[in-house]
């Protein structure tokens, strides 16, 4: 297993009957290391550590970070052992497709095991989607043509956006959405939406255990940050990880986790709860983006 002891635990994503590591390797912060080669390494080093579930997006580096994982998953059977995903900012069947392509390019694979219409903002966007010659359309083909195992949606503005992407019928296999301890306080989308995820079954994916960083502002660790996050319902959490400093870290954390106790979880959120309420710290859900 290379450096490091213990195993990293797995839950089970929905009704996709994938087992995820609780710890998820962030695209974004991948494509950070300009140095190609490097930023490969560290992606194989994460496989071979345990992180068996890879998070990326279309938008993210122009498509650098895509093609950081497509370098790294291109050699040593590395493909086979990851559940790899990314995400699409295609509302239309064209524009869905197109990125999609693309994607599979960069990444160097001819199929992803999970595509997520991506930074979904606007209940606008739901509708064309949905409408005819929408999105969804797009991903349904791709699917009968083995291009995606499973689909998915993300967002981190709008709770009420969520919803409305669940109850308008489409059999989501995953949704993916932020789950720190300052989502509680505003527009939360831990008691607004993944009750009804677990209701349908569709794979929570937790993102945003730092909210950008700005917890560690407050004097919480990133430690207790994560390990909170991982105590929440949900199936695993995406970390943005850009070193090999970092990558420990979260290996560390998530091979010894234990639930965090729900008195120590109420101590947390109590301690935030002031600075938690204006949803200031939480930038994405002012922006409706990112």
């Amino acid at each position: 297993m290379g450096q490091g002891q213990g195993t990293i635990p797995t839950r089970q994503l929905g009704r996709t009957g994938l087992q995820v590591s609780i710890i998820g390797l962030g695209g974004y912060h991948v494509g950070t290391n300009k140095d190609i080669d490097q930023a490969a390494q560290m992606v194989r080093e994460a496989i071979d550590q345990g992180i068996n579930f890879l998070d990326n997006a279309h938008c993210y580096h122009d498509g650098y970070s895509e093609q950081v994982m497509g370098q790294a998953l291109s050699q040593g059977g590395y493909r086979d052992r990851v559940i790899l995903m990314t995400k699409n900012h295609g509302r239309d069947a064209g524009e869905f497709s197109r990125q999609l392509d693309d994607s599979l390019r960069n990444l160097k694979t001819d199929h992803l095991d999970l595509v997520q219409f991506h930074a979904l903002s606007k209940l606008e966007e739901v509708d064309a989607i949905y409408a005819p010659g929408g999105a969804i359309e797009a991903a349904l083909k791709a699917r009968e043509q083995g291009k995606t195992r499973f689909i998915g949606f993300t967002g981190h503005y709008r709770p009420a956006v969520h919803r409305a992407m669940i109850e308008r019928g489409f059999q989501w296999d995953t949704c993916q959405l932020p789950a720190n301890l300052l989502d509680a306080q505003h527009l939360s989308f831990l008691q607004e939406v993944v009750p009804l995820l677990r209701q349908h079954n569709i794979g929570v994916i937790g993102m945003k255990s730092l909210a950008n960083g700005q917890i560690l502002k407050t004097g919480v660790t990133a430690a207790e940050a994560i390990r909170y996050s991982l105590s929440l319902p949900i199936d695993i959490l995406i970390s943005g990880i850009d070193s090999p400093e970092h990558l420990q870290e979260n290996l560390k954390v998530a091979r010894s986790f234990t639930p965090m106790p729900e008195d120590d979880q109420q101590a947390l959120l109590d301690s935030l709860q002031t600075v938690a309420a204006s949803g200031e710290l939480e930038q994405y859900k002012q922006q409706g983006h990112g």
